[in-house]
């Protein structure tokens, strides 16, 4: 069942704030192509709506993390560029060609199967420079090099490879994998280059290559977290209050008891939980804001309802069927993160499932 209007959290998607963040990087990118990546319903946010959004505003390439998403990108967007990040697995051959999808190989068994039974189609390249997740290592590469044939029978679209600490620009990390990426390239066939995700947009002009890869700052994550955000906060969700009540000590709040009530207390009950992607952690040590002031989270969370301790906030701007601001402008998704002991990735795509999802700033 959707969500309705009677739903107890309420998501506001700002497709205004989206489109300036798009061009920041677009400006910081200085005519390097910027690849939005929708991968996970656009990190939360729908990519229904996102990724079309994106697209009006010139993005013409888009990634996704596998083969379904990439099929359901297509149907909304017939005419863009989409490389799929997982590569390409037995059986899916016939499925990349007719969804006329860019499947990125990272190892050199992917690289020998696309040659042999998808002969003439387009892929893409990934090669590991030091995050040993996904990509073609050295010796993968090495053996590609040796073997030109193979990659001759290709359509070799581009090459990339991930950043793991672009984060924290003053990572040595950083230096090294640029380096790499610089020697390993050179042993294979030209094509256009890329290096940079969000964070490593913001580390210098020498990791832009042909194209960045950017979603986290899209939507409004920080890309250089020991600095201010430079992007526009993209999310708010708020919550609904159900019930009020006065309470001492020695009363305890919440599954557990571990809540100790100390002196009279109010406090607030609010419609959201961790099956809203509202953290457990979070419990004792979340805050959120009622009327611009910042209130705690007491008690654990449950799977429907948080408790928050409103003592001292006027009684007419907590009264059943108000809202509280849970994520927004006096609290982002990564200062919500960093007091539930996460990154903002992880909350961004777990948020919303029953919210009423509501999109504004798109005209």
């Amino acid at each position: 069942m959707p969500p309705s209007d009677h739903t107890g959290t309420r998501l506001t998607v700002d497709l205004g704030a989206l489109a300036t963040n798009y061009r920041q990087l677009c400006q910081q990118l200085a005519g390097v192509e910027l690849h939005a990546v929708v991968k996970a319903d656009a990190y939360g946010l729908g990519m229904a709506r996102v990724a079309p959004f994106l697209a009006s505003l010139g993005c013409q390439h888009f990634f996704v993390a596998n083969l379904d998403e990439g099929v359901a990108l297509r149907a909304l967007l017939p005419d863009v560029a989409i490389g799929v990040f997982d590569g390409l697995l037995t059986g899916e051959e016939t499925a990349y060609a007719a969804h006329r999808l860019t499947p990125f190989l990272n190892d050199f068994s992917q690289v020998e199967r696309m040659a042999a039974k998808a002969a003439g189609q387009i892929a893409g390249l990934q090669i590991d420079t030091g995050m040993a997740r996904l990509g073609l290592s050295e010796d993968d590469v090495d053996r590609l090099a040796s073997n030109p044939r193979l990659l001759g029978s290709l359509q070799l679209r581009a090459i990339f490879s991930h950043l793991a600490c672009a984060d924290t620009p003053t990572h040595p990390k950083n230096v090294e994998q640029l380096s790499r990426f610089r020697a390993l390239v050179k042993k294979l066939p030209a094509a256009r280059l890329s290096l940079a995700n969000s964070s490593g947009i913001f580390l210098g002009t020498e990791y832009h290559f042909d194209f960045a890869r950017t979603g986290a700052a899209i939507y409004g994550l920080n890309p250089q977290p020991s600095q201010p955000n430079p992007m526009a906060q993209v999310l708010t969700l708020q919550g609904k209050i159900l019930q009020v009540r006065d309470i001492d000590s020695p009363q305890t709040v919440g599954y557990g008891a571990v809540y100790h009530v100390k002196e009279p207390s109010r406090i607030a009950t609010v419609s959201v939980g961790y099956a809203d992607g509202y953290l457990r952690t979070l419990g004792n040590r979340g805050s959120c804001f009622v009327d611009g002031r910042q209130v705690p989270v007491v008690g654990r969370i449950s799977m429907d309802l948080i408790t928050i301790d409103v003592t001292g906030i006027p009684s007419k701007q907590i009264s059943p069927g108000a809202f509280v601001e849970l994520i927004g402008p006096h609290h982002s998704i990564d200062a919500l993160a960093a007091e539930a002991g996460t990154i903002g990735y992880e909350l961004l795509t777990t948020l919303g499932r029953r919210s009423q999802r509501t999109y504004i700033g798109g005209a």
